[in-house]
């Protein structure tokens, strides 16, 4: 049995439910295996925060985050600065930081993991200072992202609905960026500054970004037409728009964006900011239970 306890920090009502279902799976199985844990559910984001807080402190537990990718970039915020190894059991709608690590997606496997798995160190990004682990992305996606949080379906479908709904009542923007100095004026729909390379339940967004090069990928989708979003739309689910000349793509470590109107900031699924912010990468990184031979994208 490997010498490691493990403190679960639940997301209850993650995936509508499915948080509730993925602890109990996983505590099932950490019992089935005679290992030591405890698990722990919250009732804000605060309070995970500070339950995550209190387990760093300790120094002798694992935390494992039960939830969505925004749960677990919010404990990979704390976790970073203590040093202490986050495991994922993946609970949420997208889950796309586990696709992109080789976590499993099945609770009782994911549980398995965080228990032999090993503790790999890997980037973290900031959105004025609010970490975050995958992509934080503004504009079109401002809309898209609320309409998916305020939509009532379940599962990928969420995303695809709430990006044709946002794209009905979509008017372009003029956006400011600045990446490492650099300035890049356009007129558009979005931009994405990537730590990794997936978001929105599967779209390789930035498939050449990696979660441990301590770089920022910036994408800047310049003005077209709606037909040619649509003609897109499947193309970045392969991420095979890359080389398309409405999509910019740009590197560093600290990236500046304005724009025209106000943009809520969305990573992770959640909100995050509101423009105009600075986007960096942490200086410290966060050791997270993944795969030893799994990728880093």
């Amino acid at each position: 049995m490997p010498d490691r306890s493990l403190a679960l920090i639940a997301n209850p009502v993650a995936g509508g439910g499915q948080g509730r279902r993925a602890l109990g799976a996983a505590c099932a199985e950490l019992e089935r295996h005679g290992a030591r844990f405890r698990a722990l559910t919250t009732a804000s984001a605060s309070h995970a925060i500070e339950l995550a807080r209190e387990v760093a402190g300790g120094g002798a537990e694992t935390v494992v985050a039960v939830g969505g990718d925004g749960h677990v970039g919010s404990l990979a915020g704390v976790l970073r600065e203590a040093d202490t190894p986050l495991a994922i059991v993946p609970a949420g709608r997208g889950n796309d930081l586990a696709r992109v690590l080789g976590i499993p997606t099945d609770p009782a496997a994911a549980a398995r993991l965080a228990l032999d798995g090993e503790a790999r160190a890997f980037d973290v990004g900031e959105v004025d200072g609010a970490p975050f682990l995958g992509i934080a992305s503004l504009g079109f996606d401002s809309d898209a992202n609320r309409i998916a949080n305020e939509s009532r379906l379940r599962g990928n479908a969420v995303y695809l609905f709430a990006a044709l709904r946002a794209l009905a009542g979509w008017r372009h923007a003029r956006f400011e960026v600045t990446v490492d100095g650099e300035p890049h004026a356009f007129t558009g729909y979005t931009v994405a500054v990537a730590n990794s390379k997936a978001y929105g339940g599967g779209m390789m967004l930035v498939p050449h970004a990696r979660l441990d090069d301590r770089r920022l990928d910036v994408l800047m989708v310049h003005e077209h037409s709606r037909l040619r979003w649509l003609a897109m739309l499947p193309r970045v689910f392969r991420g095979t728009h890359v080389g398309d000349p409405r999509a910019e793509f740009s590197t560093g470590q600290v990236v500046e964006v304005g724009a025209d109107r106000p943009f809520t900031v969305y990573a992770d699924g959640d909100p995050i900011g509101e423009l105009p912010v600075t986007v960096r990468l942490s200086e410290r990184q966060v050791r997270i239970v993944a795969p030893a031979a799994g990728p880093a994208g």
